[in-house]
Protein backbone atom coordinates (compact mmCIF):
# COMPACT_ATOMS: atom_id res chain seq x y z
CA UNK A 1 0.00 0.00 0.00
CA UNK A 2 2.94 2.74 1.32
CA UNK A 3 4.77 1.71 -2.36
CA UNK A 4 1.11 1.84 -4.13
CA UNK A 5 0.73 5.38 -2.33
CA UNK A 6 4.48 6.57 -3.26
CA UNK A 7 4.18 6.02 -6.89
CA UNK A 8 1.06 8.28 -7.06
CA UNK A 9 2.80 10.86 -4.93
CA UNK A 10 5.33 10.45 -7.80
CA UNK A 11 3.11 10.57 -10.89
CA UNK A 12 1.18 13.56 -9.04
CA UNK A 13 4.36 15.95 -8.67
CA UNK A 14 5.25 14.59 -12.40
CA UNK A 15 1.90 16.47 -13.67
CA UNK A 16 2.92 19.81 -11.04
CA UNK A 17 6.16 20.35 -12.55
CA UNK A 18 6.43 22.86 -15.23
CA UNK A 19 9.99 21.56 -16.58
CA UNK A 20 9.93 18.14 -18.18
CA UNK A 21 12.40 15.73 -16.48
CA UNK A 22 15.58 15.39 -17.93
CA UNK A 23 15.23 11.13 -18.38
CA UNK A 24 11.44 11.82 -19.62
CA UNK A 25 13.44 14.02 -22.12
CA UNK A 26 15.47 10.65 -23.38
CA UNK A 27 12.59 8.62 -22.95
CA UNK A 28 10.79 10.33 -25.51
CA UNK A 29 13.45 10.43 -28.15
CA UNK A 30 13.49 7.08 -27.73
CA UNK A 31 17.19 5.86 -28.36
CA UNK A 32 16.21 2.12 -28.22
CA UNK A 33 15.03 3.42 -32.07
CA UNK A 34 17.29 5.01 -33.01
CA UNK A 35 19.28 1.60 -34.32
CA UNK A 36 17.24 0.99 -37.10
CA UNK A 37 18.56 3.69 -39.22
CA UNK A 38 21.76 4.12 -37.60
CA UNK A 39 22.37 0.21 -38.78
CA UNK A 40 20.83 1.55 -41.99
CA UNK A 41 23.49 5.09 -42.28
CA UNK A 42 25.89 2.39 -41.57
CA UNK A 43 25.00 0.43 -44.71
CA UNK A 44 24.73 3.31 -46.77
CA UNK A 45 28.81 4.05 -45.54
CA UNK A 46 30.00 0.50 -46.38
CA UNK A 47 28.05 0.33 -49.70
CA UNK A 48 29.92 3.59 -50.95
CA UNK A 49 33.90 1.17 -51.05
CA UNK A 50 35.17 4.54 -49.44
CA UNK A 51 38.18 4.84 -46.96
CA UNK A 52 35.82 6.46 -44.27
CA UNK A 53 38.86 8.28 -42.69
CA UNK A 54 39.36 11.47 -44.77
CA UNK A 55 35.67 11.84 -44.32
CA UNK A 56 34.81 10.54 -40.60
CA UNK A 57 33.45 14.20 -39.46
CA UNK A 58 31.04 13.86 -41.64
CA UNK A 59 30.26 10.42 -40.75
CA UNK A 60 30.05 11.51 -37.37
CA UNK A 61 27.21 14.06 -38.52
CA UNK A 62 25.70 11.62 -40.69
CA UNK A 63 25.14 9.44 -37.31
CA UNK A 64 23.85 11.94 -35.10
CA UNK A 65 21.40 13.39 -37.82
CA UNK A 66 19.95 9.66 -38.42
CA UNK A 67 20.02 8.71 -35.36
CA UNK A 68 19.72 11.32 -32.12
CA UNK A 69 18.13 13.92 -34.68
CA UNK A 70 16.20 12.83 -37.31
CA UNK A 71 14.66 9.76 -35.48
CA UNK A 72 14.59 11.30 -32.24
CA UNK A 73 12.30 14.02 -33.52
CA UNK A 74 10.30 11.60 -35.13
CA UNK A 75 9.27 10.21 -32.04
CA UNK A 76 9.03 13.14 -30.10
CA UNK A 77 6.23 14.30 -32.70
CA UNK A 78 4.86 11.25 -32.72
CA UNK A 79 4.49 10.93 -28.95
CA UNK A 80 2.86 14.83 -29.30
CA UNK A 81 -0.19 14.42 -31.74
CA UNK A 82 -0.38 10.61 -30.58
CA UNK A 83 -0.71 11.71 -26.78
CA UNK A 84 -4.54 11.10 -26.94
CA UNK A 85 -4.02 7.23 -28.04
CA UNK A 86 -1.28 6.68 -25.86
CA UNK A 87 -3.69 7.75 -22.98
CA UNK A 88 -5.26 4.66 -23.80
CA UNK A 89 -2.11 2.09 -24.85
CA UNK A 90 0.77 2.99 -22.88
CA UNK A 91 0.07 6.18 -20.28
CA UNK A 92 3.17 5.59 -19.19
CA UNK A 93 4.96 7.54 -21.73
CA UNK A 94 6.68 10.93 -20.99
CA UNK A 95 4.03 12.82 -22.07
CA UNK A 96 0.27 11.14 -21.02
CA UNK A 97 2.12 10.57 -17.74
CA UNK A 98 3.26 13.87 -17.24
CA UNK A 99 6.97 13.56 -16.93
CA UNK A 100 7.03 16.29 -20.34
CA UNK A 101 4.79 18.39 -18.89
CA UNK A 102 2.43 21.17 -20.82
CA UNK A 103 3.58 21.86 -24.25
CA UNK A 104 6.99 20.86 -24.20
CA UNK A 105 6.90 17.96 -25.94
CA UNK A 106 6.08 20.19 -28.88
CA UNK A 107 8.76 22.67 -28.39
CA UNK A 108 11.04 19.66 -28.20
CA UNK A 109 10.05 18.53 -31.73
CA UNK A 110 10.54 21.83 -33.10
CA UNK A 111 13.83 22.52 -31.79
CA UNK A 112 15.30 19.39 -32.61
CA UNK A 113 14.15 19.46 -36.35
CA UNK A 114 15.85 22.74 -36.29
CA UNK A 115 19.04 21.12 -35.46
CA UNK A 116 19.11 18.35 -37.33
CA UNK A 117 18.47 20.42 -40.53
CA UNK A 118 21.40 22.71 -39.24
CA UNK A 119 23.79 19.67 -39.31
CA UNK A 120 22.32 18.15 -42.15
CA UNK A 121 23.52 21.75 -44.13
CA UNK A 122 27.02 21.02 -42.86
CA UNK A 123 26.66 17.30 -44.37
CA UNK A 124 25.97 18.64 -48.17
CA UNK A 125 23.18 19.89 -50.24
CA UNK A 126 22.07 16.13 -50.85
CA UNK A 127 22.08 15.31 -46.88
CA UNK A 128 20.36 18.41 -46.68
CA UNK A 129 17.68 17.45 -48.92
CA UNK A 130 16.95 14.11 -47.93
CA UNK A 131 16.84 15.54 -44.07
CA UNK A 132 14.38 17.68 -45.34
CA UNK A 133 12.24 15.34 -46.95
CA UNK A 134 12.83 13.30 -43.86
CA UNK A 135 11.40 16.21 -41.79
CA UNK A 136 8.54 16.42 -44.10
CA UNK A 137 7.89 13.34 -43.71
CA UNK A 138 7.93 12.52 -39.72
CA UNK A 139 5.61 15.39 -39.24
CA UNK A 140 3.49 14.63 -41.69
CA UNK A 141 2.88 11.20 -40.00
CA UNK A 142 2.04 12.12 -37.02
CA UNK A 143 0.45 15.56 -37.18
CA UNK A 144 -2.32 17.11 -38.91
CA UNK A 145 -3.81 18.10 -41.71
CA UNK A 146 -1.65 15.24 -43.63
CA UNK A 147 -1.68 12.64 -40.42
CA UNK A 148 -0.34 9.72 -42.91
CA UNK A 149 -0.39 7.20 -39.72
CA UNK A 150 -4.58 7.46 -40.40
CA UNK A 151 -4.11 6.58 -44.00
CA UNK A 152 -2.47 3.40 -43.02
CA UNK A 153 -0.62 2.35 -46.16
CA UNK A 154 0.85 5.24 -46.24
CA UNK A 155 1.67 6.13 -42.72
CA UNK A 156 4.12 2.84 -43.02
CA UNK A 157 5.31 3.44 -46.21
CA UNK A 158 6.56 7.09 -44.90
CA UNK A 159 8.12 5.57 -42.11
CA UNK A 160 9.85 2.17 -44.01
CA UNK A 161 11.59 4.40 -46.14
CA UNK A 162 12.04 7.15 -43.10
CA UNK A 163 14.17 4.19 -41.55
CA UNK A 164 15.69 2.41 -44.66
CA UNK A 165 15.99 4.33 -47.25
CA UNK A 166 16.76 7.96 -46.12
CA UNK A 167 19.47 6.54 -44.03
CA UNK A 168 21.26 4.66 -46.44
CA UNK A 169 21.51 7.40 -48.77
CA UNK A 170 22.26 9.87 -46.13
CA UNK A 171 25.54 7.60 -45.11
CA UNK A 172 26.11 7.04 -48.92
CA UNK A 173 25.93 10.61 -49.86
CA UNK A 174 27.91 12.03 -46.44
CA UNK A 175 31.20 9.45 -47.25
CA UNK A 176 31.27 10.41 -51.12
CA UNK A 177 30.41 13.87 -50.92
CA UNK A 178 27.82 13.83 -53.81
CA UNK A 179 24.80 11.98 -55.25
CA UNK A 180 25.41 8.21 -54.69
CA UNK A 181 25.37 5.32 -57.43
CA UNK A 182 22.43 4.34 -59.03
CA UNK A 183 23.04 0.97 -57.81
CA UNK A 184 23.00 2.01 -54.32
CA UNK A 185 19.96 4.03 -54.52
CA UNK A 186 17.74 1.03 -55.75
CA UNK A 187 19.11 -1.51 -53.17
CA UNK A 188 18.50 1.16 -50.22
CA UNK A 189 14.40 2.09 -52.00
CA UNK A 190 14.48 -1.86 -52.01
CA UNK A 191 14.96 -2.49 -48.12
CA UNK A 192 12.95 0.62 -47.63
CA UNK A 193 10.16 -0.98 -49.19
CA UNK A 194 10.50 -4.23 -47.58
CA UNK A 195 10.50 -1.99 -44.29
CA UNK A 196 6.97 -1.15 -45.28
CA UNK A 197 5.92 -5.04 -44.27
CA UNK A 198 8.18 -4.44 -40.41
CA UNK A 199 6.21 -1.20 -39.89
CA UNK A 200 2.93 -3.22 -40.63
CA UNK A 201 3.65 -5.77 -37.96
CA UNK A 202 4.32 -2.79 -35.13
CA UNK A 203 0.89 -2.05 -35.52
CA UNK A 204 -0.15 -5.04 -34.61
CA UNK A 205 -0.02 -3.47 -30.72
CA UNK A 206 -1.76 -0.71 -31.05
CA UNK A 207 -4.65 -1.98 -32.35
CA UNK A 208 -7.41 -1.72 -29.67
CA UNK A 209 -6.71 2.35 -29.20
CA UNK A 210 -6.25 2.62 -33.10
CA UNK A 211 -9.78 1.50 -33.51
CA UNK A 212 -11.35 3.71 -30.37
CA UNK A 213 -9.09 7.03 -31.77
CA UNK A 214 -10.02 6.16 -35.89
CA UNK A 215 -6.77 5.60 -36.51
CA UNK A 216 -6.66 3.66 -40.08
CA UNK A 217 -3.57 1.35 -39.71
CA UNK A 218 -3.47 -1.54 -41.90
CA UNK A 219 -4.49 -4.23 -39.03
CA UNK A 220 -7.35 -2.19 -38.44
CA UNK A 221 -8.24 -1.89 -41.83
CA UNK A 222 -7.77 -6.10 -43.00
CA UNK A 223 -7.85 -7.51 -39.94
CA UNK A 224 -4.84 -8.85 -38.08
CA UNK A 225 -5.13 -12.24 -40.26
CA UNK A 226 -4.73 -10.79 -43.83
CA UNK A 227 -2.56 -7.57 -42.76
CA UNK A 228 0.41 -10.55 -41.47
CA UNK A 229 0.24 -12.07 -45.07
CA UNK A 230 0.36 -8.80 -46.67
CA UNK A 231 3.39 -7.96 -43.88
CA UNK A 232 5.39 -11.66 -45.28
CA UNK A 233 4.65 -10.48 -48.78
CA UNK A 234 5.84 -6.96 -48.83
CA UNK A 235 8.85 -7.92 -46.86
CA UNK A 236 9.94 -11.32 -48.88
CA UNK A 237 9.72 -9.91 -52.37
CA UNK A 238 12.01 -6.56 -52.30
CA UNK A 239 14.57 -9.25 -50.76
CA UNK A 240 14.39 -10.98 -53.97
CA UNK A 241 14.80 -8.23 -56.18
CA UNK A 242 17.70 -7.57 -53.88
CA UNK A 243 19.25 -11.45 -54.74
CA UNK A 244 18.74 -10.49 -58.73
CA UNK A 245 20.04 -7.22 -58.54
CA UNK A 246 23.17 -8.53 -56.79
CA UNK A 247 23.36 -11.44 -59.28
CA UNK A 248 22.70 -9.12 -62.06
CA UNK A 249 25.71 -6.73 -61.37
CA UNK A 250 28.40 -10.15 -60.72
CA UNK A 251 27.99 -10.62 -56.91
CA UNK A 252 26.02 -13.89 -56.83
CA UNK A 253 27.68 -15.26 -53.32
CA UNK A 254 26.33 -12.21 -51.67
CA UNK A 255 22.88 -12.44 -53.73
CA UNK A 256 23.05 -16.19 -52.05
CA UNK A 257 23.49 -15.08 -48.39
CA UNK A 258 21.03 -12.57 -49.03
CA UNK A 259 18.69 -15.87 -50.12
CA UNK A 260 19.57 -17.90 -47.53
CA UNK A 261 18.99 -15.33 -44.95
CA UNK A 262 15.79 -14.66 -46.26
CA UNK A 263 14.64 -18.34 -46.26
CA UNK A 264 15.27 -18.14 -42.46
CA UNK A 265 13.18 -15.81 -41.96
CA UNK A 266 10.29 -17.45 -44.44
CA UNK A 267 10.64 -20.47 -41.50
CA UNK A 268 9.85 -17.83 -38.95
CA UNK A 269 7.26 -16.70 -40.62
CA UNK A 270 5.34 -20.07 -40.24
CA UNK A 271 4.87 -19.43 -37.11
CA UNK A 272 4.31 -15.52 -37.23
CA UNK A 273 1.34 -16.28 -39.44
CA UNK A 274 -0.52 -19.09 -37.10
CA UNK A 275 -0.54 -16.77 -34.36
CA UNK A 276 -0.01 -12.96 -35.33
CA UNK A 277 -1.18 -11.12 -32.46
CA UNK A 278 0.95 -13.36 -30.57
CA UNK A 279 4.36 -13.26 -32.15
CA UNK A 280 4.46 -9.58 -34.24
CA UNK A 281 6.79 -8.72 -30.99
CA UNK A 282 8.69 -11.74 -31.71
CA UNK A 283 9.17 -11.60 -35.32
CA UNK A 284 10.56 -8.20 -35.05
CA UNK A 285 12.89 -9.18 -32.63
CA UNK A 286 14.19 -12.19 -34.86
CA UNK A 287 13.26 -12.15 -38.63
CA UNK A 288 13.72 -8.23 -38.82
CA UNK A 289 17.60 -9.17 -37.42
CA UNK A 290 17.90 -11.32 -40.40
CA UNK A 291 16.73 -8.55 -42.83
CA UNK A 292 18.85 -6.01 -41.25
CA UNK A 293 21.80 -8.76 -41.65
CA UNK A 294 20.53 -9.07 -45.28
CA UNK A 295 21.26 -5.35 -45.90
CA UNK A 296 24.38 -5.14 -44.94
CA UNK A 297 25.77 -8.16 -46.70
CA UNK A 298 24.18 -6.28 -49.40
CA UNK A 299 26.07 -3.22 -48.53
CA UNK A 300 29.40 -5.35 -48.65
CA UNK A 301 28.22 -6.66 -52.09
CA UNK A 302 28.08 -3.20 -53.33
CA UNK A 303 31.46 -2.10 -51.90
CA UNK A 304 32.57 -3.74 -55.58
CA UNK A 305 31.24 -0.97 -57.74
CA UNK A 306 33.90 1.33 -56.29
Amino acid sequence: MTSLMGAASQRQLARDSKWPQPRAVVQLLKPITWFAPMWALACGVVSTGLAIYPRWPWVVGAVLLAGPLMCGTSQAVNDWFDRHVDAINEPHRPIPSGRVPGRWGLYIAIVWSCVALVVAAFLGAWVWWVGLLGLALAWAYSAPPFRLKKSGWAGVAAVGLSYESLPWFTGAAAVSGGLPQLEIIAVALLYGVGAFGIMILNDFKAVAGDQEMGVRSVPVQLGVRRAVRVACLVMVAPQLLVVALLSGLGFGGHGLVVLALLCLQGVLMVRLVRDPATHAAWYNATGTTLYVLGMMVSAFALRGLA
